[in-house]
């Protein structure tokens, strides 16, 4: 069931988008660019996190030698309670 409120807002919708000439509304050239501009954004950022990603260390060493079977939650400093 829709509310007062989205029924307003979507008979406001409705009203604007017949003002509009089909034939006349297209993104032209400088929706391509926007878009373009963009696309070209995501590939540098893809390709940064790719190189980023590449140096990480997914391997863990263990500390001090100690055996690597260790569990890490041991080492760990307990929280103060007061």
């Amino acid at each position: 069931m829709m509310s007062a409120t989205s029924t307003l807002a979507l008979t406001h919708f409705v009203t604007l988008a017949d003002s509009f000439d089909k034939d006349k509304v297209t993104p032209g050239v400088l929706g391509f660019i926007v878009f373009a501009v963009i696309g070209g954004a995501v590939w540098l950022l893809m390709k940064s996190m790719n190189k980023h990603m590449r140096k990480v260390d997914f391997e863990e060493t263990p500390e001090d030698g100690q055996a690597a079977t260790t569990a890490p939650a041991a080492a760990a400093p307990k929280p103060k309670t007061s």
